[in-house]
């Protein structure tokens, strides 16, 4: 049973990413990464990925915890950290039997480690994943996380700080 429902979930989670216009680049088995491009219209691969994860949100608490509920096979409960900046996506491993494209840079090891610092039901942001966010996303939906990241600029030596999202989509009376 639980197989079926990571299974359902992945799957939804997934076709959500791409929905939005990104990448998975690894399913870690209970957990996934994507990355999300800048596009040539403007739209930043951070608006992308902050659209996504609300949608995911959304998708769960509203089509999956339902089904759950009716089930002996608990909620599932996840989160969400978002970074932005260059990384390189290469394929690495063996030519023949392991082989997969991976996110290679400091990007993603920091959106990674954030992870480590959000709680379920939480989207944290790196300092510049938010300097990417719309504006009326940073000033209604964004505030300064508490935690510190004990992380530093190399450049300027200041702290790099952490963001929690905190808005969500409204979902019309049905």
């Amino acid at each position: 049973m639980l197989l079926r429902v990571l299974n359902l979930f992945f799957s939804e989670m997934v076709k959500i990413a791409e929905d939005y216009g990104g990448t998975v680049e690894k399913n870690t088995g209970d957990g996934l990464m994507a990355y999300f491009e800048d596009d040539i219209l403007g739209t930043t691969g951070v608006h992308k990925a902050v659209a996504s994860a609300l949608t995911m949100f959304a998708a769960n608490d509203h089509l999956i915890s339902p089904i759950l509920r009716a089930t002996p096979v608990p909620e599932i409960k996840f989160r969400v950290s978002i970074d932005y900046g260059n990384v390189t996506i290469g394929r690495l491993g063996a030519a023949q039997r392991f082989n997969a494209l991976v996110a290679i840079g400091a990007t993603a090891n920091f959106a990674s480690k954030m992870l480590t610092l959000a709680q379920p039901g939480q989207i944290v942001l790196g300092a510049t994943a938010y300097a990417k966010l719309p504006l009326v996303w940073q000033t209604q939906y964004a505030k300064l996380h508490t935690l510190t990241t004990g992380w530093i600029y190399q450049a300027t030596g200041a702290a790099y700080s952490l963001y929690e999202y905190t808005g969500r989509w409204k979902l019309p009376n049905v």
